[in-house]
């Protein structure tokens, strides 16, 4: 018992003077050149090492800066051997994961083979019971449902090659088929194809849905009751892929963080993801960050500083404290230590993790653009005074809008590289539907204010805010409009300055799609480098399939509204299904495009969480227009009245369409609103 009990110390010691002894011999090592070229004939003297000479003699002098070059020499030995531990824990969890997706894939492909048996006896409960068979069941429904959902989609895009004309048009051309499907069908018929299309397409996407929704209750509650099931194969590894980010925090939680925010491209349980728990910096680290600074301790600087964290996240933690002067309540943002300096080797090995995975998954997996997106944008998130002036920015900006949203303001005297000190804004997550309903605030209020206060971001100032996920947009009553919505947007590291060329054509490219003008569209999209792809770019910004555009383009309406439950299954089916085409278009677009997609990602996530109230279309369209009208302005004050009548007659058009959609819409919400009352 006694030596179970001393072994882990004696190990722990052992690591602890391995660690000690290679960071100082290393630092003698790195220090050794410059000590030895500048005492070339000095003679050792034990002496020496007490930082000075021997009274009395002057045979050896330690340079005045050797301490030092140790001192700094340590410092980044340390970091670098964290970064080497959290390699090694992110390449283990990679193998095991990737270990177990093949053996899954290989079970669905051979499922009476002995490695079949083998898998689940090691990984699926031994005990069937009515729950785990009803899960099993699912499972297989929801396979065979997705397949119909792909095909049923292939069909409403392509009719021509549905399964009732592939019999008629199985040989010829391109073109012969073309001509042939025109001449078998009339207009009239092949608009009813493709409304019986989209409906069998949505009624699969809505028994999909409900599929997955029972799939999901049932996962929950073996997870109330057993503790921690492994059952299922993406809960499993979603699992292991949250620990991981949590046990190594910083860069790997911010990568977790955009991961929860694809929900379209990867299977739910890895949108789950919370980070409310974020690893929490002690109080002494945080000391020792305010101090190295702001060059005080936190209780000397502020009347007030919490021991404990408000809140925790990737990069930072926020405390809260009270300024000495005004007695006024701050958000004291404080860097976790260390961080800066083992942020550069976390991404290299999360890139080449990245890597080796997708050439063993080959298409399966797809999402090293990740890591190249973060890369670059990291440092400028570590910079809080960067960070303290995209904030101002912002707060300029915004309130020009008269959008009714707020940005702390900043004290500069309190704020450094690692350290950032504002006025603290009350508020809760735009995504607590829970207080929404308590502080009596309409969801499609907030939803059109989000959208509203980021459209006119990129449409107008060109300054985007590009983190917009449910921890950074805050909401609460406003103070002087009963029953109103107001944002408080916080967290202004990764920002994008749009330039003006590129927002033109972006611009135009968003009115095309509102006014479901396809030629406009087209245009735009050359002018930002996509030429055949154009529909697939459509899509991708709207989350919606390019033949709605054709569909509105004949109906000259403005209703994208969802598809009922089924509609993220609809858009999750689009995604899976091109994301090779994806891939391929994030190489082609303009680089700050990459941005835009990261903060469409997580506002589409906030509009579901929402459950996507108000039409963003319509939205993107109001702001899209008005932009194209002021580049008109300034383009057609040299060619006359003529020009500029054209321009604002074009503008007025679109608001026209807009405002009466939206009037109609106000009434029938009320309607509905009242009915389900």
């Amino acid at each position: 018992m006694i030596r179970a009990a001393i072994t882990p110390v004696i190990r722990q010691r052992r690591r602890n003077v391995f660690v000690a002894s290679f960071a100082t011999s290393t630092a003698a090592c790195l220090a050794a050149p410059r000590f030895f070229r500048s005492n070339e004939h000095a003679t050792c003297s034990p002496s020496a090492f007490n930082g000075g000479q021997v009274p009395g003699s002057t045979s050896l002098s330690l340079p005045s800066n050797f301490l030092d070059d140790v001192e700094q020499c340590c410092s980044l030995i340390l970091p670098t051997m964290e970064a080497l531990l959290r390699a090694a824990r992110l390449v283990a969890a990679a193998a095991v994961i990737a270990a177990d997706y093949k053996a899954y894939f290989l079970r669905r492909k051979h499922p009476d083979s002995l490695f079949s048996q083998v898998y689940c006896w090691a990984f699926l409960c031994k005990n069937e019971d009515d729950q785990n068979h009803n899960m099993h069941q699912l499972e297989d429904t929801i396979d065979q449902l997705e397949r119909d959902l792909e095909r049923a989609q292939h069909d409403y895009v392509d009719p021509k090659s549905s399964s009732e004309n592939k019999q008629t048009l199985s040989n010829g051309s391109a073109d012969d088929q073309d001509a042939a499907y025109q001449s078998t069908s009339s207009l009239s018929e092949q608009t009813l194809a493709k409304r019986q299309h989209k409906e069998a397409m949505l009624e699969i996407a809505n028994q999909l849905a409900t599929a997955q929704e029972e799939l999901s209750t049932i996962v929950r509650d073996k997870r109330n009751n057993d503790g921690n099931s492994t059952d299922d194969i993406h809960q499993r590894n979603a699992d292991r892929l949250l620990q991981l980010c949590r046990s190594n925090g910083g860069v790997y939680i911010k990568v977790g963080q955009h991961l929860a925010n694809l929900d379209l491209l990867l299977p739910e349980d890895y949108t789950f993801f919370t980070f409310d728990d974020a690893p929490v910096s002690s109080y002494q680290d945080v000391c020792k960050v305010v101090k190295e600074e702001l060059g005080s301790s936190p209780d000397e600087l502020f009347s007030e500083f919490s021991h404990e964290p408000l809140a925790s996240a990737s990069l930072a933690q926020v405390h809260v404290g009270h300024c000495r002067e005004t007695n006024k309540k701050l958000a004291i943002k404080v860097q976790h230590k260390g961080l800066r300096e083992t942020s550069k080797g976390d991404l290299l090995a999360m890139s080449t993790v990245v890597n080796v995975a997708e050439k063993i998954f080959e298409e399966k997996f797809t999402l090293g653009w990740i890591c190249e997106e973060l890369t670059p944008q990291l440092p400028k998130e570590l910079d809080f005074t960067n960070e303290g002036q995209n904030s101002e920015a912002a707060s300029a900006h915004l309130s020009s809008t008269g959008l009714d949203v707020v940005v702390p303001r900043v004290l500069w005297d309190f704020t450094s590289d690692r350290v950032l000190t504002m006025e603290f804004e009350e508020g809760f997550r735009a995504t607590d539907i829970e207080n929404i309903e308590k502080a009596g605030i309409c969801k499609r209020e907030v939803a059109t204010l989000i959208s509203s206060v980021f459209n006119a971001q990129i449409f107008g100032h060109g300054f985007v805010h590009c983190d917009p996920h449910e921890a950074n947009v805050l909401l609460r009553e406003h103070p002087f409009k009963k029953g109103k919505p107001q944002i408080v947007l916080v967290d202004h590291g990764l920002y994008k300055s749009l330039d003006g060329d590129f927002q033109e054509e972006y611009a135009r490219l968003w009115k095309g799609i509102v006014m479901a003008n396809i030629p406009e569209i087209k245009l735009a999209c050359e002018k930002l480098g996509v030429h055949k792809m154009y529909p697939l770019l459509s899509s991708m910004l709207t989350s919606r399939p390019f033949d709605e555009v054709v569909e509105r383009s004949v109906t000259r309406s403005l209703d994208a509204s969802p598809a009922g439950n089924g509609d993220k299954a609809v858009i999750r089916g689009y995604a899976q299904r091109y994301i090779t085409e994806i891939i391929d278009m994030l190489d082609i677009v303009p680089r700050q495009m990459l941005l835009i997609f990261k903060m469409n990602d997580c506002l589409r996530h906030l509009d579901m969480a929402l459950g996507s109230p108000a039409n963003n279309l319509v939205v993107a369209g109001r702001y899209a227009s008005k932009r194209v009208f002021q580049s008109d302005q300034q383009k057609h004050q040299q060619f006359g009245v003529l020009s500029l009548l054209q321009s604002w007659l074009s503008y007025v058009h679109v608001l026209i369409r807009i405002n009466s959609y939206e009037l109609f819409s106000f009434f029938d919400y009320k309607a509905r609103l009242s009915l389900s009352q």
